[in-house]
């Protein structure tokens, strides 16, 4: 769910949704937004469409813009590896905000409006872990559907601000990525190892009992990627698999939930293992938690909280203070997987607005009682104070009635 609902739920955007809207309210004008399609399944009174009920998916459509939502974000994350022996992982995700709810009888802009104003905004997030240097960074940048700075097509598919961009020419080609900051440059092709996977019910995925607590959300979980790193203006050619995680809706986490635990884990047989266990405010993992387990043969199942154990083995503290969990023992008998779960780096956060740990980790255990091991991202959200407060966002008086969404979908 990176970055749930006001996304992987989906990802994790939510923690950037407040930083979003500050600068929109400084810097963004409300104004018809060009090339939208009227939303579908509107609740009433929100002007949004909302994820009410299961839908037809349609690909490669889906895998471009739904404006009609509040929200969405396209979630790519990795591990590479070069030929001398280096890894790194990765994270590239966009994230769509809607200021204001498309509206086909809105006023035509006049002659004399400014070609500044927008109902949308968009936000990235572009990480590196180098591995054998030890080392984190991460840069992030925010630019309103205006001018050109940024935006999302979907035919051909293309999300990008400025030069950032995750693009792909045509259905059966490629997805390629471009991002670059601090000291860090990455160009990679990207090619999905399997078909799109459907979370939740058929797609949707609902993060509460409330009824606008939800998202559709889809997995690509292997991802064969190659390209090229630039490290302080030296390239290093790399490859490596990644997981590209899609979430969009309306709403918002529910009221008693404060954050989520996200796991993307890739096994060296093939088959794959997303969670997202939901956090309340009393600690406990709130019953909306769930998942999707994925075999070697391509062939998925859900899993509900009832399904997955998980139990923290030590904790990190960033220099403010805060803790986040730092290893994990997930057990999921249904499956017959019993594994631990190792960040790569301690600290591998992000110090956005509000803060959130996403990064590479290793697994090792077991599968059907035989020896395995394995690769994964993790997205630790809502740790760092109120900034992972996905309701408090929800409350707060923004423009448009903007709510927040979780970041990734959630994850």
């Amino acid at each position: 769910m990176r970055g749930p609902l006001t996304g992987r739920a989906s990802s994790c955007a939510a923690c950037a949704l407040a930083a979003a809207v500050l600068v929109a309210q400084s810097a963004i004008g409300a104004g018809p937004a060009p090339d939208l399609a009227a939303p579908r399944g509107e609740e009433q009174g929100t002007g949004f469409s909302q994820v009410l009920e299961p839908r037809e998916f349609e690909f490669p459509r889906d895998h471009g813009p739904h404006p009609g939502f509040r929200q969405e974000w396209w979630y790519l994350t990795g591990n590479l590896d070069a030929a001398a022996g280096e890894r790194f992982g990765f994270e590239l995700t966009f994230f769509r905000f809607a200021l204001a709810p498309y509206s086909a009888t809105g006023p035509a802009p006049s002659g004399g409006a400014s070609r500044w104003r927008t109902r949308q905004i968009y936000m990235a997030h572009f990480a590196i872990t180098d591995v054998a240097r030890r080392q984190f960074r991460f840069t992030q940048k925010l630019a309103r559907d205006a001018l050109g700075l940024a935006g999302a097509q979907g035919s051909p598919l293309r999300i990008w601000i400025d030069d950032w961009s995750l693009a792909c020419a045509a259905p059966a080609a490629r997805w390629s990525a471009r991002a670059a900051g601090s000291g860090y440059e990455l160009a990679l092709e990207a090619q999905p190892l399997l078909p799109p996977i459907l979370n939740g019910v058929n797609g949707l995925s609902r993060k509460s009992r409330e009824a606008d607590a939800a998202s559709y959300y889809y997995s690509m979980p292997r991802v064969a990627v190659r390209g090229r790193l630039v490290r302080d203006g030296r390239p290093i050619e790399v490859h490596g698999l990644a997981w590209i995680d899609r979430e969009w809706g309306s709403g918002t986490l529910g009221l008693s939930e404060q954050g989520w635990d996200w796991f993307a884990l890739q096994l060296k047989d093939g088959s794959t293992l997303m969670f997202y266990a939901l956090r309340d405010r009393d600690g406990s993992h709130d019953p909306y938690s769930a998942g999707t387990w994925v075999d070697a043969a391509g062939r998925s199942r859900a899993l509900s909280l009832n399904d997955v154990r998980i139990d923290v083995g030590g904790y990190w503290r960033n220099a403010r203070g805060a803790r986040y969990p730092a290893r994990w023992h997930l057990n999921v008998p249904a499956v017959a997987l019993d594994v631990d779960v190792r960040p790569v780096l301690a600290d591998q956060e992000l110090g956005t607005t509000p803060r959130y740990w996403e990064g590479a980790v290793d697994v090792t255990g077991t599968l059907a009682g035989q020896k395995t091991g394995g690769r994964g991202y993790v997205e630790l959200v809502g740790y760092a104070g109120a900034a992972g407060s996905a309701a408090a966002v929800r409350r707060a008086d923004m423009p448009a009635r903007l709510v927040g969404a979780s970041g990734h979908g959630l994850k």
